[in-house]
């Protein structure tokens, strides 16, 4: 997950996986700086987050629960 440390998506999407189990990576495109240009590649050049990006290449951006659970299952 992309993320920053002040977006309240992204607390919120970290919580609900917590809560689910699932398992995720953590960066944060503030301290990683080649982490920006995967963020912007996947968001037509905006930094938006949370952004997944997941074992296929495919991203999503701001997911809700339902779609990351969906997309997990789909790569199963």
């Amino acid at each position: 997950m992309y993320t920053t440390p002040w977006c309240g998506y992204c607390h919120r999407l970290k919580s609900q996986l917590d809560r689910e189990g699932i398992s995720y990576d953590v960066v944060d495109i503030e301290q990683v700086p080649e982490a920006v240009q995967i963020v912007e590649s996947a968001n037509n050049g905006n930094q938006t987050v949370p952004t997944l990006v997941y074992t296929d290449g495919t991203a999503q951006t701001n997911p809700s629960l339902a779609q990351v659970k969906d997309k997990i299952a789909s790569l199963a």
